[in-house]
């Protein structure tokens, strides 16, 4: 139960950890992916329209790009694993709520539920796998994150895909509980606690407003490009706007803002964070319309349309593999670019689309567009995460998350709209001859119905032959070509939706290849921020009394005023009687007498050796396999200050080992007045005197 910024080795178990995190991950984005093959269902059982579905799948996404920026700072503030747990229980919770509803409502508050759920979930997972993890590891750990989304990717429709050839829709909302489950214990069992050291209070003001900015752009996007730029998309748009540049303000003033945005000067993270958007924005799009084509233009079931999108997560995984090789090497620059050109490539090569087309000819797309997330997605996680310290580290991942749910948003709102419009044009001509028409010349209701549906999509027309293929054998024929006019458009409309995305992709290439530095920028720039790491100095051990803690003190004061340099009026007084009184004896050897360490100026050296000794030893012991430059640089200065212990205990044994000033002979009273005869007699004397202790008999015994 250690909190993982109080451990001084890594984490023993955070390979296990990460499994608990990759776990919470998957759920997370199935609950997306997995709508791809059960919404046809869902459609029919509930008789969506087009705007119920749009919020079915929308409900999910707003609150998930919204809140996750606010939410990675709570979690840094008061418990990253305890946001992890809560937010798998209110997934469950939302799954099953989603599961049990038969309401369109139901289904609608479900979804959002789930999604503010995912957006306390997604940027835990990734803020602890960054605590628990050393810096030599953490890009591997990146890595197996990243590669994970690219498996929930698959995932989500074939397991989606299974329940329904056996059950209802309800049953995709279940995919999530045992998985969700798992995690929950495992994440109590396996998962350390982290939390940020002192971050500070929480910018309210900032996470209402990025929220709102956040919300509101979204669902303008959302519903201009599907309903059209009306007043109401138009007046949201206008509010994200004023939350955008309201938030940008009050970061800049704010002393503890949610989200620094002058960080964003920094080349790495502005294009690192630009090309998630990017890359997700033209990937999420197009494997929103490739997964359409697969079910509805080939005929695919539900199962066998998973099956088919399996090569997509098999190529992140090998993506992955490559840029945990390369990236060290080549630095993200190289690897990055490299991934988008792979995925512009990938999304050209679908222009070459038509009826015709099959299996085999999306498997290429498929195959280039999972190599190209492999190879740039975790080093762009990895970059933006580099640029947070641990305290931030949840704004690192709420950043990650934000745009990378944000540009799948605004891939499949974008391209989905160019998409649905070009396919509106192309089959506008064939719906001129739908049967159903009243003498006055209007449609009855069940054959408006069945026009708008398949003007709508191509997924509405094949609905809509099929059920006139039923109801009337007389127009099976119609049918035939109803369908064959629509999968005609739809193979149109993938053409010109590529060149879109194509040109969105390119440009978005170019700009990243530009704001990326290079290999040893990008060094420079990491290594500058790991001054954000704290530095813990060294605390000697408290004493047991005070006494002990007064003794220790004045030990402390004589060692930094020793009594050669007397400071004090009473030490300069006696210096002055001592060398009035000794004005026989040699002042050097005055000055060394008094510059004499006593017994305790002796012992405060012991003691400040012992202590720089046991400084020293700590710090090694803290390193162990994970050194930072902040480590070295204790550990230097750890064996600088021992070193001059030593030399200041030496010098001092020194001092010590003087030879005695001899006692000055007490002076004599001043004689009276002497004749030339006495003093002469006197001072034969003392001739004699020192004649007789400088002789040789004197001299052995000394």
């Amino acid at each position: 139960m250690t909190p993982v910024q109080d451990m001084h080795k890594p984490y023993p178990r955070r390979w296990s950890a990460l499994v608990v995190l990759c776990l919470s991950l998957l759920i997370v984005v199935m609950a997306n992916t997995s709508l791809l093959v059960a919404a046809p269902s869902m459609t029919l059982d509930l008789s969506l329209t087009s705007s119920d579905l749009q919020w079915v799948i929308d409900g999910y996404t707003v609150p998930y790009a919204s809140l996750m920026l606010l939410c990675g700072v709570i979690g840094d503030r008061y418990s990253r694993r305890g946001a992890l747990i809560l937010g798998l229980i209110i997934f469950v919770a939302g799954s099953v709520a989603g599961a049990l509803t038969d309401a369109t409502l139901g289904v609608i508050l479900a979804r959002i539920v789930m999604g503010v759920a995912a957006a306390i979930v997604m940027p835990a997972t990734l803020s602890l796998l960054v605590a628990t993890f050393p810096k030599r590891e953490r890009a591997t750990a990146v890595t197996v994150w990243a590669a994970t989304s690219g498996l929930a990717i698959a995932a989500g429709p074939l397991l989606a895909g299974w329940l329904l050839e056996s059950f209802t829709w309800h049953s995709t909302f279940l995919i999530n509980v045992p998985i969700a489950l798992a995690a929950i214990v495992g994440a109590v069992v396996l998962v350390p606690p982290s939390r940020a050291v002192d971050p500070g209070a929480i910018d309210w003001i900032g996470g209402l407003l990025s929220v709102l900015a956040v919300s509101t752009i979204v669902y303008a996007i959302i519903e201009g490009m599907h309903f059209g730029w009306t007043v109401g998309p138009l007046y949201f748009a206008l509010v994200g706007l004023l939350s955008v540049l309201g938030f940008v303000g009050w970061e800049l003033r704010h002393p503890n803002p949610l989200l620094d945005v002058r960080m964003f000067s920094s080349r790495i993270l502005s294009g690192a964070t630009l090309a998630v958007l990017i890359f997700f924005l033209v990937t999420f799009g197009a494997i929103y319309f490739v997964a359409q084509y697969l079910q509805f233009a080939l005929g695919y079931g539900p199962v066998s349309t998973g099956v088919h999108l399996l090569p997509l997560a098999g190529a992140v995984f090998v993506g992955s593999g490559i840029t945990m090789w390369l990236t060290p090497k080549l630095g993200p620059r190289i690897t990055v670019t490299a991934g988008m050109i792979v995925g512009t490539l990938s999304v050209v090569s679908l222009i070459g689309i038509d009826s015709t087309a099959t299996y085999s000819d999306f498997l290429p797309v498929l195959t280039l567009l999972g190599l190209a997330i492999g190879l740039s997605v975790s080093p762009c996680t990895d970059s933006i995460m580099g640029e947070f310290p641990d305290s931030k580290l949840g704004v690192g991942g709420g950043l990650n998350d934000t745009a990378l749910e944000l540009g799948g948003s605004l891939g499949i709102a974008v391209l989905g709209s160019v998409l649905a419009a070009s396919y509106r044009q192309g089959i506008e001509g064939f719906l001129q001859t739908f049967p159903g028409k009243q003498p006055n010349g209007q449609y009855t209701g069940q054959a408006a119905e069945g026009l708008a549906a398949s003007q709508d999509s191509l997924a509405g027309a094949v609905i809509v032959s099929d059920v006139i293929r039923d109801q009337n054998a007389f127009l099976s024929g119609f049918a035939d070509n109803l369908e064959a006019n629509a999968v005609a458009a739809f193979g149109d409309a993938v053409v010109h939706t590529s060149v879109v995305a194509a040109v969105v992709f390119g440009v978005g290439t170019v700009i990243v290849a530009l704001l990326i530095p290079s290999k040893n920028a990008a060094l420079v720039t990491t290594s500058e921020k790991i001054a954000f790491e704290p530095i813990v100095p060294f605390v000697a051990p408290p004493a047991k009394d005070a006494a002990a803690d007064r003794e220790v003190a004045e030990l402390e004061q004589l060692l930094e005023r020793p009594s050669a340099k007397p400071q004090e009026s009473g030490s300069r007084h006696a210096l002055r009687t001592v060398q009035a009184s000794t004005h026989l004896a040699e002042p050097a050897l005055v000055d060394a007498e008094l510059e004499r360490p006593s017994i305790y100026q002796l012992a405060s050296k012991v003691y400040e050796l012992d202590a720089s000794v046991a400084r020293q030893a700590t710090v090694d012991s803290k390193s162990g396999d994970r050194v930072t430059i902040h480590q070295l640089a204790l550990s230097n200065l750890a064996r600088t200050r021992r070193i001059e212990a030593e030399e200041a205990l030496d010098a001092a044994l020194e001092l010590s080992d003087l030879p005695v000033a001899p006692a000055p002979e007490p002076a004599e009273p001043t004689a009276p007045l002497q004749t030339f005869y006495q003093r002469a007699s006197k001072q034969h004397a003392n001739c004699t005197a020192f004649k007789e202790r400088s002789s040789s008999m004197w001299a052995m015994p000394l």
